[in-house]
């Protein structure tokens, strides 16, 4: 396990702390390990929820077959066979 070197303190009310405290010996932990157990799965909770975009269902579903089953490009197939037929490192 890493050595724990690092602090944060918080202001809370009486009754905050007492809820905390109480919670945290039902729980059986240390207030220090129940609150930032606590503070560690609400931030694991909200990176998770940032890192995900949510679509509506329909949308999802034409986005895939749009994918799977594209409109023709020829204008693009034209300029990525060109771009093939082209090198691309000089050679001296």
């Amino acid at each position: 396990m890493a050595v724990k070197t690092e602090r944060i303190e918080a202001r809370l009310s009486a009754d905050e702390r007492t809820l905390i405290e109480r919670a945290a010996s039902l729980a059986g932990l240390s207030t220090s390990a129940f609150v930032i157990g606590a503070a560690i799965d609400e931030a694991d909770r909200v990176l998770s929820a940032s890192s995900v975009t949510a679509v509506p269902e329909d949308y999802f579903d034409r986005l895939v077959k749009a994918l799977d089953e594209p409109e023709p490009a020829p204008r693009l197939r034209e300029v990525a066979a060109r771009a093939l037929d082209r090198p691309r490192i000089a050679r001296g």
